[in-house]
């Protein structure tokens, strides 16, 4: 027969035991940076709407909390089950994009809405995580391993950018490039076969900026494709004339398509001070604020220009400035450290994934926050154009902060299973 003191002990041994278990289970970087940017962000989004008429800023918390319990249940779920309804999701998401076209909900210039039970939910921010599930299968399964069999992923990313950019919404549009690029890659396509996709691009700005690097520029394109495609002649003719042809449009499209205040916008970064009232204010007003924080910043709820709103929109895309100026440089280094770990955790799990699909879905959606995180930071501080794309679990948004938490499910999901693939036998 146990004593006393054995049957106390045994009693309150176990459930000790059990907790210790679960806290070794949960990976302390994939959740606890997110949620204590979370935590932060919902302090910063009150003090931006000190002076408003309304304040939904606690409503950061909840659609956290909500995020929160869908992604635990995602990570108990075998990622392998999705993707055997990966096409219907797709559709589903596809189906969404064109209801937003027509029965859509338009504010701050962009029809990317539809109104649910009273919540306006934006289906591109779903969308995003159905193509990475979906590309994920396909490449998986046929690996890019001639140019041809580059038709497939870019169908499957084409059809949701359309309609995203026809929104419009540059910002989120040019998500799904980034996510593209960044799986076909890792799905081992080689490196140079990158380049010459983002290729055009390069040769759209040089053409605009300065005509005789495109003397340098094409031959090298010319020349990779020739040193690393099939069908070296073809291939080296068929670059060069996109090549050309990017950059000679280019400057037609510049001057006689774009309207001014498009031309503006994606200009304005480099001299904002050309229209210090109009499109250059967020900038202006951006910078002042981050630069006003100065090395600690001056307190969460103590921001002059955050608590006089001087900046328009600071809770969703310019929730940086806020950061900047009540948390200082010391504050916003952190973040942008937070990140940087994140990332390194996230290419982690993907290299000790247990499949090929289950490591694409987790590059995919490490693709898919981090180009946020550097457009939307460089996006506040002057070093890019405003483009509308939210800084993930800081911006105030109930969509992107759902899809966000769905993507950490997904990825915890991956963890789990890499865990007991190395576990076993």
């Amino acid at each position: 027969m146990l004593s006393a003191l054995a049957r106390r002990n045994r009693m309150f041994a176990g459930p000790g035991k059990t907790k210790r278990q679960w806290l070794a289970g949960v990976d302390r970087v994939l959740w606890g940076i997110p949620l204590a940017m979370i935590a932060v962000a919902g302090i910063l989004i009150a003090s931006t709407q000190r002076e408003a008429n309304y304040a939904d800023w606690y409503q950061h918390w909840i659609t956290a909390g909500v995020g929160m319990v869908i992604a635990l249940a995602l990570g108990k779920l075998p990622l392998e089950r999705l993707r055997a309804i990966q096409w219907p999701i797709y559709g589903a998401t596809v189906a969404s994009l064109i209801a937003v076209r027509i029965i859509g909900v338009s504010a701050l210039g962009a029809q990317s809405w539809i109104n649910i039970a009273g919540f306006h939910v934006q289906p591109s921010e779903f969308a995003k995580l159905a193509a990475i599930l979906l590309l994920a299968g396909v490449l998986a399964t046929y690996p890019v391993e001639r140019p041809v069999d580059l038709i497939r992923p870019t169908a499957i990313i084409a059809v949701p950018w359309l309609l995203v950019f026809v929104q419009p919404d540059l910002g989120t549009s040019l998500v799904f490039a980034a996510v593209l690029l960044v799986m076909l890659f890792w799905s081992g396509m080689p490196g140079s076969w990158v380049v010459l996709l983002l290729s055009p691009l390069v040769s759209a700005i040089v053409a605009g900026v300065w005509a005789w690097g495109l003397l340098v520029w094409i031959p090298w394109m010319g020349w990779l494709a020739w040193k690393s495609l099939p069908w070296k002649r073809m291939a080296l003719a068929v670059v060069v004339a996109i090549e050309s042809l990017f950059a000679v449009a280019t400057p037609w499209l510049w001057s006689n398509v774009l309207q001014p205040h498009q031309r503006a916008r994606l200009t304005m970064f480099l001299d904002p001070s050309q229209d210090p009232l109009g499109g250059g204010y967020h900038l202006l007003q951006s910078t002042v604020g981050i630069g006003s924080g100065r090395l600690f910043g001056m307190g969460l709820m103590q921001g002059s220009l955050t608590k006089l709103r001087f900046i328009p929109e600071q809770h969703t895309d310019f929730i940086f400035s806020a950061l900047g100026e009540e948390m200082g440089f010391v504050g916003s280094a952190l973040v942008v450290v937070g990140f940087a770990v994140l990332m390194r955790r996230l290419l982690q799990i993907a290299d000790r994934a247990s499949s090929d699909f289950e490591a694409l879905v987790v590059v995919g959606i490490g693709a898919m926050l981090m180009f946020q995180v550097v457009v939307n930071i460089n996006m506040t501080i002057g070093l890019g154009p405003i483009t509308g794309i939210p800084l993930p679990f800081l911006s105030y948004g109930r969509s992107a902060m759902l899809v966000n938490f769905i993507a950490l499910g997904l990825v915890s999901s991956v963890a789990r299973r890499g865990r007991q693939t190395r576990r076993s036998p």
